[in-house]
């Protein structure tokens, strides 16, 4: 799957600060549904369902939310990069300073599949992750978590 169809620059934000896990969800979701034009906390009430079936820290400072919703019809993807890593409940018990927010359409489907395997296994890329954390802007941001696909 090429990622570059997914993530845009417009939604990769850097040195991002927030005071916990609840908050960054919270305002993750925020500015996803203001990038989506749907309510908030459809998309904060979608993710939090999602957190309390298990943490989605995936481990080595990522952590991959996610949530189906009826309001949407194709799969959107928000990276953030944090300035001070945060506590998530990651299966490492270490904070992350990486966050890729994805929101795939209620109706399931292979592509949508697809879209969690190929950002799973983006994010799992040892050379991808340190181009990431090291990214200046939020347009390298996007360009190392596509693969310089952009």
């Amino acid at each position: 799957m090429d990622l570059s169809s997914l993530l845009q620059p417009t939604y990769c934000m850097i040195d991002q600060r927030f005071s916990g896990k609840a908050q960054c969800l919270a305002e993750l979701a925020r500015r996803a549904a203001t990038a989506l034009g749907i309510d908030p906390n459809q998309v904060a009430q979608a993710l939090n369902h999602r957190e309390s079936l298990g943490s989605t820290g995936l481990g080595s400072g990522i952590a991959l939310p996610h949530a189906r919703l009826a309001s949407i019809s194709k799969p959107f993807c928000l990276l953030a990069r944090l300035r001070e890593p945060l506590a998530f409940d990651a299966v490492d018990e270490k904070p992350v300073d990486l966050i890729c927010l994805v929101l795939l359409p209620e109706r399931q489907s292979s592509e949508q599949l697809n879209v969690l395997a190929a950002i799973a296994r983006r994010l799992r890329d040892g050379t991808a992750l340190a181009a990431m954390r090291k990214s200046r802007d939020s347009k390298a941001l996007c360009a190392a978590a596509i693969g310089g696909q952009a």
